[in-house]
């Protein structure tokens, strides 16, 4: 019964932005659930650690240097998923982030510009050309909590993301039901990324987790949006698709 509901033996999963953080948790738990995993990053030599890892631990995975932003570099990733391993199956939109906080009148307009074309323009890219390349297949986007909640110094991150979560809902009806759309929005999950825009330090996350007072307890992990990709990705999430579900400790 689980293997039919979660497993995913045989199947090829794209995942974006996979080098470190979220998009490294997300390839693991894919990857322990059974998937060929093409991990795709500009930074060759994070995604060829987490490649080797995952095969050192008896999985299946390539590294694959893309920068998202670019239609003939994702045209080649998606097409290296199927000259490898015979097909797409799912695709991860995790790559994203803006290193940069700045209320929205203080913004420089290329930071603006720079955002909007990696958080946003690259996931509707990313999809559009997934789409060509699958017969059948799910579609997962990795949006924020920002999307939904005001951060003031982070409204370009902020809208770039709500247009992603809009995005997916249109795409799942775009392009259903061959096609699965969803979303998941993180909470706090302290990755480098987190850690460099809110100015933070290793010391600095028990005063974090005491602040937020999250029902769950404790700040995020990577594995554990991992484990709600798994959930969306698998077939025990037939049933769903337009969805932007916060994954964030009850945040």
């Amino acid at each position: 019964m689980l293997e039919e509901l979660f497993g995913l033996k045989g199947e090829t999963a794209v995942v974006t932005g996979a080098g470190r953080g979220i998009g490294e948790g997300i390839a693991k738990v894919l990857a322990g659930a059974g998937a060929n995993v093409v991990c795709a990053a500009r930074r060759t030599d994070e995604i060829e650690r987490v490649a080797s890892e995952i095969r050192e631990s008896g999985g299946s995975a390539i590294a694959c240097t893309t920068d998202v932003t670019d239609e003939d570099a994702v045209r080649q990733l998606a097409q290296t998923a199927v000259s490898e391993f015979g097909g797409l199956h799912m695709w991860v939109n995790n790559a994203g982030g803006s290193p940069i906080q700045a209320p929205l009148t203080e913004l420089p307009r290329e930071e603006w510009e720079n955002t909007l074309a990696l958080n946003l323009t690259a996931v509707w890219l990313c999809t559009k050309v997934a789409a060509e390349f699958m017969e059948t297949g799910r579609v997962l986007n990795i949006s924020s909590l920002a999307a939904e909640d005001v951060i003031p110094g982070s409204g370009h991150y902020s809208a770039a993301k709500a247009g992603v979560n809009m995005m997916t809902q249109t795409f799942a009806k775009e392009l259903g039901p061959r096609i699965k759309v969803n979303c998941v929005m993180p909470g706090a999950v302290p990755t480098e990324i987190m850690m460099q825009a809110l100015k933070l330090k290793d010391e600095d996350l028990p005063a974090l987790d005491k602040m937020l007072r999250l029902p769950s307890g404790r700040l995020g992990t990577p594995r554990d949006l991992g484990a709600a990709a798994l959930y969306l990705l698998s077939p025990a999430a037939e049933w769903v698709t337009g969805q932007n579900i916060r994954v964030s400790g009850g945040g």
